[in-house]
């Protein structure tokens, strides 16, 4: 665990900002904190499965859910080729 010895797993949920019961609404940003908490190794799996009541698929529907929302890409207005070519020729980008 990431937390000290003397440290115990409420302290580092507090320390670390994660709700305390699971008795909240799940909204997208405590999903994605629950889940950076566990890989980060800043409590177990099965201690936040403790605390938040969850089976081992929904957790790893969260994940799945993180990890496709920080998969999207941020495409540029426009394509690299063109915009390579207008620097190359010293030129200013159009404004799309």
């Amino acid at each position: 665990m990431a937390y000290a010895p003397h440290e115990n797993v409420s302290d580092a949920i507090k320390r670390a900002g994660l709700p305390e019961s699971h008795d909240i609404h799940w909204s997208q940003a405590r999903k994605e904190e629950v889940v950076r908490a566990v890989r980060d190794k800043l409590i177990s799996f099965d201690e936040a499965r403790w605390r938040y009541l969850l089976s081992h698929s929904e957790f790893r529907q969260w994940e799945e859910q993180v990890d496709a929302r920080h998969s999207r890409k941020v495409e540029p207005k426009q394509p690299l080729e063109l915009r390579n070519r207008e620097l190359s020729r010293g030129g200013e980008l159009e404004q799309a």
